[in-house]
């Protein structure tokens, strides 16, 4: 073996962050010393069983100058890819940490020491050497070369101390990495509490029956572990009603991670999701965890669940049944523990009929489906949403808190509200701002409201009868009159006759003296 080049490889691999270079270099540059046919690394793997600990070596690296040019040296496949640890030469240098050294491969002399000697003899090899990988006592995996000439024992010596290197070299990029996978966990993780104080969550504000009902449900499959479906229009809070399921868990101190599913492009999907190495494609400049690796003892939300493609829904569906998924470019099996909640504005019902959704993926979701009830459905937590809102804008703008009177309140009580809570709060929003710190002022607010029918009841042909401007001078009066009442005389001000019928005191004092009224004689 070519000690001068071994040195340069103990050189290259010191400090290097990425498990896969340090591999990678180390079976290279072995395979560049003279007469090594093939040279490979397994790596130790444990899995938790029933029965205690499952270990086992699984081929991570290899490189080499193989006789047949039909045959690649750096597969990772093949009978063996995986050894039992005490099982056979590689398996047994594992389990005693000893290194092993094979100088003759004459089937005649005694038996054979390998299973394959057809290999053997067409590769023209005639010496095999392990050495173990420890570091800091502990076995990390096998290091084996297959030499065209015999390996001398002050080599075989050597190319331990070279082990010895390797598997402090791999210890250091496996701690690099796990730095970098909890710097991306907590990047994740901030940024979504960056989104959180960014959407303004808080609590579920209301008292109608169908925020109570839907508090309840929240309140029921919040400390289970079922699957979540949160359905409902556009604007409604279902982020808001995943939040509150996750809080209200065993998993509250774990991080709550989001994935707008409509936001991800096709083609980095799987990136996205469960990661990516090094290389995998073209940009991949370094290993990347993915969002279910950052969600790992916590919640996933999968808000615009519906907009997944249809051909990226199968592999979803296995980490949601296994707990089991790849990072892009590995062929590690890496297992995380997440709760999967699930938001969407479609009928995923009727999107899995018609061959649009997967109908095993829209039942494993679908445990535990909960509707989000659209704002015209409980109108009567409308103002004090409204409130909310408006302390909310005023605090971010830092001005004084503008007072919502009971007229505006009513009048947003009455509007339809395509765009539910979310349009709600940005109208609130818009009139905090152009009220400047003064009366809050909503522009368009009539428009807004439902229509009433009228008092009379309709012709048969469903025209009502318009009432007469006469008859509308009367009931203008009788209204402001009402007003002058219940302010107790009083027009401008706080509380006054103006405030209630969110009109400027001006325009209240010209409406006045049109009909001849008076704030202290009043009448009805």
């Amino acid at each position: 073996m070519n000690l001068s080049a071994m040195r340069q490889v103990t050189l290259a691999i010191a400090g290097n962050g990425s498990v896969a270079s340090v591999l990678d270099e180390i079976v290279r540059g072995i395979a560049s010393c003279p007469n090594v046919a093939l040279t490979r690394i397994w790596l130790l793997e444990r899995e938790e069983t029933a029965d205690g600990e499952d270990r086992w070596l699984q081929l991570a690296a290899s490189a080499g100058n193989l006789a047949d040019p039909a045959a690649d040296p750096r597969r990772l496949d093949g009978r063996y890819a995986r050894f039992e640890v005490g099982d056979r030469k590689v398996g047994r240098v594992a389990a005693t940490g000893e290194g092993v050294l094979l100088g003759s491969f004459d089937p005649n002399v005694g038996a054979p020491p390998f299973t394959d000697p057809e290999w053997i003899a067409a590769e023209g090899i005639v010496a095999f050497a392990a050495q173990p990988l420890v570091a800091r006592g502990e076995t990390l995996g096998v290091l084996g070369v297959f030499d065209r000439a015999p390996i001398p024992d002050d080599d075989f010596e050597w190319l331990r101390t070279f082990a010895d290197h390797a598997a402090v070299a791999l210890t250091t990029a496996r701690a690099f990495e796990e730095i970098e996978r909890l710097k991306r966990r907590l990047e994740l993780e901030n940024d979504s509490l960056r989104a959180e104080v960014t959407e303004g969550f808080g609590p579920i504000l209301g008292r109608s029956p169908a925020l109570q009902k839907l508090k309840r449900q929240i309140e029921t499959v919040a400390p289970t572990e079922a699957s979540v479906l949160v359905l409902g229009e556009s604007g409604v809070g279902k982020e808001l009603v995943a939040r509150a399921i996750h809080e209200r868990s065993a998993r509250a101190a774990r991080p709550l991670i989001k994935v707008n599913c409509a936001s991800i492009p096709d083609e980095l999907f799987e990136s996205e999701f469960f990661g990516h190495v090094r290389g995998a494609f073209t940009g991949a400049s370094r290993d990347r965890a993915g969002r279910f690796e950052a969600a790992d003892g916590g919640t996933l939300l999968l808000d615009e669940v519906g907009e997944i493609p249809l051909a990226r829904q199968a592999k979803l569906l296995r980490v949601l049944q296994e707990g089991t998924f790849e990072r892009v470019g590995e062929e590690r099996t890496r297992t995380v523990d997440v709760r999967v909640l699930a938001a969407t504005n479609r009928d995923l019902a009727a999107e899995a009929a018609a061959g649009r959704f997967r109908s095993d993926l829209y039942y494993r979701l679908s445990v535990f489906p909960i509707e989000v009830p659209p704002l015209r459905e409980r109108r009567e937590d409308v103002p004090s949403l409204a409130r909310e809102f408006v302390r909310r804008a005023a605090r971010s703008l830092k001005v004084p808190e503008p007072r919502l009177t009971d007229a505006q309140a009513r009048a947003l009580a009455e509007g339809d509200w395509p765009g539910n809570v979310r349009e709600l709060q940005h109208v609130v929003e818009r009139a905090v701002i152009l009220s400047g710190g003064g009366p809050l002022r909503f522009d368009g607010l009539a428009e807004r409201a439902r229509p009433r029918p009228p008092a009379a009841a309709a012709e048969p042909n469903g025209d009502a009868p318009l009432p007469t401007l006469a008859e509308l001078r009367r009931a203008e009066r009788d209204v402001i009159a009402e007003a002058l009442e219940r302010a107790g005389g009083k027009v401008s001000g706080p509380g006054g006759a103006a405030e209630l019928l969110d009109v400027p005191p001006t325009t209240l004092d010209s409406k006045l003296k049109a009909l001849g009224l008076k704030p202290s004689r009043a009448k009805r």
